[in-house]
Formats: structure tokens, C-alpha cells, sequence
């Protein structure tokens, strides 16, 4: 059998290696250390934010985004309804409850309109998360604008678009807070782990204390908040030193995945995954939704290519589709179009690691569903 293709694995520069050593040679095995202050600093300083707090996961750094957004028991908040459930389950940690918000269609994320409707019906709310799917940023400024004039925190999910621009800035900077992801998958990795952004350095210095079990400086263990074991290690903070230098070169790769889908999938009943024109995705993962005429079904796309030793994955079922939140709110703003993606949309081998004569492989087997 052919060598398996991946959606999307870690791709290791070797430069990873010398900041590993060097905790390793210094012992700073244990969390924290000098890895982890520089991992804060430089990432911060490359997506053009005051300050970061590097965590176990971006869920981490969603949750105490949404801790530090003043979330209570009982409280509304908006949040994409295409996303994967880490956007929302922080929500629910802290005994909020979700409302799902439509996408709009020229980028798979949260609909302005929408989100205009949905604070008509809920003027109670005071925070929202909006994801960048698949990292294509959404219509943020507008999304933005809508959560001030409301009074309303805004938390950017851009665990899938580090090094995704918006207007030439970079995304997980919209938000008050904002949370990337480290994840194996993502567009640099650091095997697992997140970092939450701010520009607010009191929001940061309280997410750094309550990830480290909101331990009160005293000489025996005080603790007048509930805390949590939240804090990135020293070990995998070098992984992320390593994975940062070579961001941009991994987002030239993806666009490159993504360029020679467009191209050689041309002619079929399909559409690559949509981008607004003002911004550059990172092109995490290239997706496609079949054309409503055709007989072919994402299933038996992902089915053929699987048969090939080819993974791929249907996109993200929509929150309000989810059973456990099967009594949550959904605002769209006229015909529903999250449901249209996940019935027609599948997500491609996206994986850095895959040749362009193994995307080729990919691609014919795509196009033999048609045949």
C-alpha cells in the first residue's frame, strides 16, 4: 500500500532541537522557564500584540478568555456555530450559555447580520467568540464594531489561522482576548499547547495566576480562587520557539497545497474553501463543497481516498446540529448556511509533509469520482 497521506501532521524543522537541549542542559524540565518567557514574547511580538500567556492547549486559553470576559452562570454568549466544540465547551465551563450564530458564505464565518439579529433577540449578551475556520479570517472589523457598539467583549478564536492576515494585521489581535492553538495539526505545533493574547497586561498577569492553580504569593500554598494546572512547559515552549521561525515558510506551503487544488480540481462541479479579498488565510486545511447538480457525495470522496491510503475529514458539523447542545439557540439571517457546507464540504490532505507528486496522486483520485 502507497505511503499514508495526512490531513495535516507536524512538519520539524530541526530547529526545534537547540532549544529543547538547552532546557534539557539548564534542567528546566519542570513548567515554566526561559523558554516559555521567550515563546510568550516572540509570538506576541510577531502577530503585533502586547502580551501572551503560553498554556497546555488553545482550549486553555479560551477558557480563561472567557473567565476574564466576566462569564457567569446563566450569562448569553454568541459564538460560531462551523467551528470544532473547543470554541464553544469554555462557554459552558464557566455555566454560560451558547447561542449559535449562521455564517455567511464568503468565508464560512460568523455573519454580521446574524450576529445584528441575534443581539435584537438577546441585548442581554455581553460577549462573543467568533472562530476563523480553517484559517480564513472572518469579517472581523465589522463582527468587532458590532461588539462595541453592544458593549460586548469580543474573543477571536484563531487556534486555526496564526499567521493569517486581515487587512495586512495580523488575526488573534482583533479580539479583547484572543486564543491560538499549538495542537499537532496546526500550522506550527508544539506537539500540544495554546497561548491567549492581549494587549491588556492586567489580563494576561491574572490568566498566567489562575493557570498555575491561582497560587497566592505566600510561602505555604494560599489560595483564595479556584486555579488550574494550565501552564505550558519549558520542553514544549522550545518546540514552539523552534516552529515559529518557520511560520511563514509553513504558510507559503499550505497556499501552495491550496493553489494546486484550485487548479487541478478545475473543470469539476466544485468550489475550494472561500476567502474575503482583503485577507491572506494561512490555507490551514483546503476544503471543498460539491455543486448541488452533482451525483457525488463528500462521502464517497473521503471514501475513495481512504481506499488510497489518503485521509481527509468531513467539515466540522455545526454546533446547533450537535446533540449535546440540541436546546441551544440558533440565529441565522435568512436561508441557513452552515448546514449547506457540512452536507457538500470535505476537508482535503492538507499536510506539509505531502509532495506535490503525492498531491497529484490526491487529486486524481478526486477526480475519478466524477468519472
Amino acid at each position: 500500500m502507497n505511503k499514508r497521506i495526512f490531513l495535516a501532521s507536524p512538519h520539524m524543522s530541526g530547529e526545534e532541537m537547540p532549544y529543547i537541549q538547552e532546557a534539557f542542559d539548564t534542567n528546566w524540565i519542570a513548567p515554566l522557564g526561559k523558554n516559555v518567557d521567550q515563546f510568550e514574547k516572540e509570538l506576541a511580538a510577531y502577530v503585533g500584540i502586547g502580551y501572551g500567556a503560553a498554556l497546555m492547549s488553545g482550549t486553555a486559553a479560551l477558557h480563561l478568555a472567557v473567565k476574564l470576559a466576566g462569564v457567569q452562570r446563566g450569562d448569553i454568549v454568541f459564538c460560531s456555530d462551523l467551528t470544532f466544540a473547543a470554541t464553544v465547551n469554555p462557554v459552558c465551563y464557566e455555566g454560560g450559555v451558547p447561542v449559535f450564530i449562521d455564517s455567511e458564505t464568503e468565508s464560512w464565518n460568523m455573519n454580521p447580520e446574524a450576529l445584528e439579529q441575534a443581539f435584537a433577540k438577546y441585548p442581554q449578551c455581553r460577549c462573543v467568540i467568533v472562530a476563523n475556520l480553517y484559517g480564513t479570517p472572518a469579517k472581523l472589523d465589522a463582527i468587532r464594531s458590532i461588539c462595541d457598539a453592544h458593549g460586548a467583549v469580543l474573543i477571536e478564536d484563531a487556534a486555526e489561522s496564526l499567521g493569517a492576515t486581515l487587512h495586512g494585521k495580523q488575526t488573534g489581535t482583533f479580539g479583547r482576548f484572543n486564543a491560538v492553538s499549538f495542537n499537532g495539526n496546526k500550522i506550527i505545533t508544539t506537539s500540544g499547547g495554546g497561548m491567549l493574547l492581549s494587549d491588556e497586561e492586567w489580563a494576561i498577569v491574572k490568566a498566567r495566576f489562575w493557570a498555575t492553580q491561582a497560587r497566592e504569593p505566600a510561602p505555604w500554598y494560599e489560595h483564595r480562587e479556584i486555579g488550574y494546572n494550565y501552564r505550558m512547559s519549558n520542553i514544549v515552549a522550545g518546540i514552539g520557539r523552534g516552529q515559529l521561525r518557520h511560520l511563514e515558510e509553513h504558510v507559503t506551503g499550505k497556499t501552495a497545497i491550496y493553489r494546486r487544488y484550485q487548479e487541478g480540481l478545475r473543470n469539476l462541479p466544485v468550489t475550494m474553501n472561500p476567502y474575503l479579498p482583503d485577507s491572506t488565510p494561512n490555507f490551514w486545511l483546503s476544503c471543498l463543497t460539491i455543486g448541488p447538480d452533482s451525483a457525488v457525495t463528500p462521502e464517497q470522496i473521503r471514501l475513495a481516498l481512504e481506499a488510497e491510503n489518503m485521509e481527509s475529514r468531513p467539515i466540522w458539523k455545526p454546533m446547533h446540529m450537535q446533540p449535546v447542545f440540541a436546546e441551544n439557540d440558533f440565529i441565522t439571517a435568512g436561508t441557513v448556511v452552515d448546514e449547506a457546507i457540512f452536507a457538500t464540504g470535505l476537508c482535503l490532505p492538507s499536510d506539509l509533509n505531502m509532495t506535490p507528486p503525492e498531491q497529484e496522486r490526491v487529486i486524481n483520485t478526486i477526480r475519478e469520482c466524477f468519472h
